[in-house]
Parts: C-alpha cells; sequence; structure tokens
C-alpha cells in the first residue's frame, strides 16, 4: 500500500479532471458546519450549557465537575457573539466541522489517497453520536480535536522524525486536560503505545521529556486549583456511581451500543480499523495508535461504560479503516463500491439524524421514532417523557423561570429586596441566571456542583422562592411553606415537572446550614 498524498488533481478516464481529495474533505466538512447552524431551531437551551454559561461569568482555574476551558469558550462566545442559542453554539458546530477534516487528514496521513480520506470524513459526518455530541455547546464537542490532533502529529513524529514536534504534541495534550480530564486516559494510552512498539526510542531523546514537562505546566493551574479544594470531581464520580444514576453496561452492551451510536454501517470501517493498525504491514509504523485506543477502550469500559465517552477516539479508526479499505477495493471489479457504498453511508445517516440533532420539531420528531420504532440508547436512567433526554433537557427553562418570576415579582417590594431563588439544580439555577434579568429577578443560588462554591451570597434564608423539593421536609427547615406554582412542561424531563414553594423565616441562619445543601452528583 503505498504511502504517499494524493494528488491535488487526479486524472480520470472518461473526464477531464477528478475532484481533489482536500476538496471532497473541505465540502464535507462545510456540510457538517452547515447542518449544525441550521440545527435546533425547535429547541432551546440544553440544560449543561445553561450551566456553563453561569461558569463563565464566575472564571476560574477549575469548576467542581470540570476544568475551565469550556468556561473560557462559553465566555468568548458570549463576548463575541451574544448568548443567544446560535451564537453559543457556534464555536461547537465549527469544532465538529474541524473533527471531520481532522480525520481525512489524518487518513491522508496514513497513506490514503482519496477515497479514503473522503471515506473517513464522511464516517465521522454521518454517525450520529459524533452530530449530536457536536451540536451542543459542551466539553464533548472539543475532546476530538485534542486527542485527533495528538494522533496527527504522533503521526507527523513518524512521518517525519521531528523529534521537536513533540512540544505540539505537549501543547495540545496540556490544553486538552483543561478542557476534560479524560485527556489523561487517552495520553496515557500513547505512552502505553509507545513503550509496546519501537516507538519507545522517543524516551532517549529530549523533546519528548521537555514535552511533558510543558504539558504539565500547562495543566498545573486546574491541578493546584483541585489540591486545594480537595479534588472534589472524584468526588463527584463516586456520587455518581453510588446513585446508580448512570445506566449499566457490560462490555457486549456497550460495543452493541457504540455500534448503533456511531451508525452501524461504520462498523466495517472501524474494524478495519483495528486491522489497519495491528495487521497492516503499511498500518505497523502507527501501531502506537493502535494500542493507544486498545488502552482508552479498556479503561473506560473497566471505570466508567458511558457510550461517548469513546467517541473522541473513533476518527482514529475511521482513517485507518479508510485507508484499509482503499487497498482491498483497488482492483477492477470492486470499483463500484467506492460509489455504492459512500451513497449507502449518506442515505443510512440521513434516516438516523433526525434521532441524533434536533432538526424535526417535536411533533414530527415524535411521529418519526414511533414510525421507524427506533429510539436513541439511554444513557441515565431517568423516566422520560415523550422525547428522549437529551432533547427533553432542551425544553422549559424559560417557561419554569416565567412561573418563578410570577411568583417573585408578587411579593412586596421589601421583601422582593431579601428573597433568595433557590434551585436544586444547576439547570434550575442556570435558567434562572439566563433568563431571569428578563423578567426582573436576580441570579439564583444553588447547592449543585459548582454553584455550591458561589455560595448564598447575602441572603439570610428570612424571604426563599424553592424550586422543587418535599414540603415536609422544607416545614423542619422553615417556619412557613406554602406551595405557589408548579412547572410543567409537555416535552420536559418529568424530573422538571415540580411544584415551586414560598417559604420564610429559615430556622438558621442560611450560611450556617449552606454546607448542608452541598448536592455533588
Amino acid at each position: 500500500m503505498s504511502l504517499s498524498h494524493a494528488p491535488v488533481l487526479e486524472k480520470n478516464s472518461g473526464r477531464k479532471f477528478a475532484v481533489s481529495a482536500s476538496a471532497l474533505v473541505l465540502g464535507i466538512s462545510v456540510f457538517k458546519l452547515l447542518v449544525h447552524l441550521y440545527a435546533g431551531r425547535h429547541y432551546g437551551y440544553f440544560v449543561d450549557e445553561l450551566y456553563y454559561l453561569a461558569c463563565s461569568r464566575h472564571l476560574d482555574w477549575g469548576y467542581v465537575d470540570q476544568p475551565p476551558l469550556i468556561a473560557v469558550i462559553t465566555w468568548l462566545a458570549r463576548t463575541l457573539l451574544g448568548d443567544s442559542l446560535p451564537a453559543i453554539r457556534f464555536f461547537p458546530a465549527v469544532a465538529g466541522a474541524a473533527e471531520v477534516a481532522l480525520s481525512g487528514l489524518i487518513a491522508r496521513e496514513l497513506g490514503g489517497k482519496r477515497f479514503a480520506q473522503a471515506l473517513a470524513a464522511l464516517a465521522a459526518l454521518v454517525a450520529p453520536a459524533i452530530l449530536a455530541t457536536d451540536n451542543l455547546l459542551t466539553m464533548n464537542a472539543f475532546e476530538p480535536l485534542f486527542w485527533m490532533g495528538c494522533a496527527y502529529v504522533f503521526i507527523r513524529i513518524v512521518r517525519t522524525g521531528d523529534q521537536k514536534l513533540w512540544i505540539w504534541f505537549a501543547v495540545l495534550a496540556g490544553v486538552g486536560l483543561e478542557n476534560k480530564h479524560s485527556m489523561l486516559i487517552f495520553g496515557t494510552g500513547m505512552v502505553a503505545g509507545l513503550l509496546l512498539t519501537s516507538e519507545r526510542r522517543s524516551f532517549k531523546k529530549p523533546w519528548i521529556w521537555a514535552g511533558g514537562a510543558i504539558a504539565f505546566l500547562i495543566f498545573l493551574p486546574n491541578l493546584w486549583w483541585n489540591i486545594q479544594h480537595h479534588f472534589p470531581f472524584l468526588e463527584v464520580l463516586a456520587n455518581i456511581r453510588r446513585s446508580g444514576r448512570d445506566v449499566p453496561l457490560e462490555p457486549l452492551a456497550f460495543f452493541a451500543e457504540e455500534t448503533l451510536t456511531l451508525l452501524p454501517l461504520t462498523l466495517p470501517i472501524w474494524l478495519a480499523g483495528l486491522w489497519f493498525y495491528f495487521f497492516a504491514k503499511a498500518g505497523k509504523t502507527f501501531r502506537v495508535l493502535g494500542w493507544a485506543w486498545i488502552f482508552t477502550v479498556s479503561v473506560i469500559v473497566a471505570r466508567s461504560p458511558r457510550v461517548y465517552y469513546l467517541y473522541p477516539a473513533m476518527p482514529l479508526l475511521f482513517a485507518g479503516g479508510s485507508v484499509m479499505w482503499e487497498a482491498w477495493l483497488d482492483r477492477p471489479r470492486l470499483q463500484w463500491l467506492k460509489v455504492a457504498f459512500p451513497i449507502l453511508l449518506i442515505a443510512t445517516g440521513a434516516v438516523f439524524s433526525p434521532l441524533a440533532i434536533p432538526i424535526l420539531p417535536p411533533e414530527t420528531y415524535i411521529r418519526y421514532t414511533q414510525a421507524l420504532h427506533l429510539q436513541p440508547p439511554r444513557i441515565e436512567t431517568h423516566k422520560l417523557g415523550p422525547l428522549p433526554q437529551l432533547f427533553a433537557d432542551q425544553f422549559g427553562w424559560e417557561e419554569m423561570t416565567a412561573t418563578v418570576a410570577q411568583v417573585y415579582n408578587r411579593l412586596p417590594p421589601y421583601i422582593r429586596a431579601k428573597t433568595a431563588i433557590f434551585g436544586q439544580n444547576y439547570g434550575q439555577a442556570g435558567a434562572i441566571d439566563l433568563f431571569g434579568p428578563k423578567y426582573g429577578l436576580p441570579p439564583a443560588i444553588s447547592g449543585h456542583q459548582t454553584y455550591f462554591y458561589w455560595g448564598p451570597r447575602d441572603y439570610t434564608g428570612e424571604s426563599m422562592i424553592v424550586m422543587q423539593g418535599r414540603q415536609e421536609e422544607l416545614e423542619k427547615l422553615f417556619a412557613s411553606v406554602q406551595k405557589v406554582a408548579s412547572v410543567y412542561h409537555p416535552y420536559s424531563m418529568p424530573y422538571e415537572h415540580f411544584d415551586v414553594f414560598y417559604c420564610r423565616g429559615l430556622k438558621r441562619p442560611l450560611n450556617e446550614i449552606w454546607p448542608r445543601v452541598k448536592n455533588w452528583d
């Protein structure tokens, strides 16, 4: 198999010129960007996006459940573009387009020509899981850029022998750790791959060690923040495991859902990717990446098998598998498959795409899934309404805020000034913080995740609006508890259908009982 790059223009019998590999990959990437810019017009802010917007108003070197980069990206989007839904989702959409382009670029560096590059980019485009991930402002939208960016730099190190490139690898890894701590899993997998192959000779050179020091220095501010706060992220993970919130998956079930969410037709591609790295002569040079993938999936399946944790590593297999299939199909009688299979991928991806991104209105989506008997796999064990959790968590937030505002604005002005609005989770509190100013509401307080660190501010508890909770439990804390409203939206998650209480006379000062409201899960 040739390792040469695809030419800019390929001659083809019957045509003057064929479309170049670069043009194909660029076109697929631009299409991906346009899809994300179009999607979501019928839906609202996702629950996590409300939290990241809140974090962007409290910039710090760390948060209870994430490193600081997502807050910085959100702050940048708000500063440059505003806090509208299209504004905050612009950077994730760009990241998604870049992921598609990077998949094709890695295929090129692995020796793939036009078909391999286009197929790798196409696989990254049509995978419903990747579509869903890149359509929301979350850490997960940016994670593949750091993982695959490191993979691309490593391939360049192998191809060129330039050990100085470990510095760029380290910069990507360090910033990736500031995005999501799972970068450590893939990074450790790369180290394991180096040790298991002849590329261990890199450890004899100074550049990889200098790179390790640079990555550590970039990550150090968040590490120090975690040390100062006693690693709250570990407490959150332990609480989630104890709660049983995640849907438990055995290894076979994990890979079955991985296959379904990445589109079953991409399975031959990523299985061929494993073959490429471990058995193909052309892939032997890059076997480090195969071991990195094996290590990563092993840790994820053993520790916390949420299917989306492996998504950032999949372009690695898409690229290697596309190179492998290009070699296998390099026979005259198989050339038709180079056209037929991509067409089938696109058609199947189009059928599954409404399950991944909100391109259909809710009513149409419900009819569509009922007609096809399809539903996205569940990640958590929460009771569902008519929509899957990924979509349901984009409904009801402003309506909830308007309901709370009716309660708040009925209070006399002198009472409103000292009335706190308490949210049981960061979605409720984040919605109040985002939509509240339009309704005359102050920022919310909450004990959930990093809201706990932001504290009760100057509120004493003498007057509070509490969203969600049991009246009998609140009556143990307050002298007076009155149910004043109910929150409901037909498409929201059932756990966001709740009563609103107006509470007066907290029996102990709020700052004294604040440690008891901590809710890290």
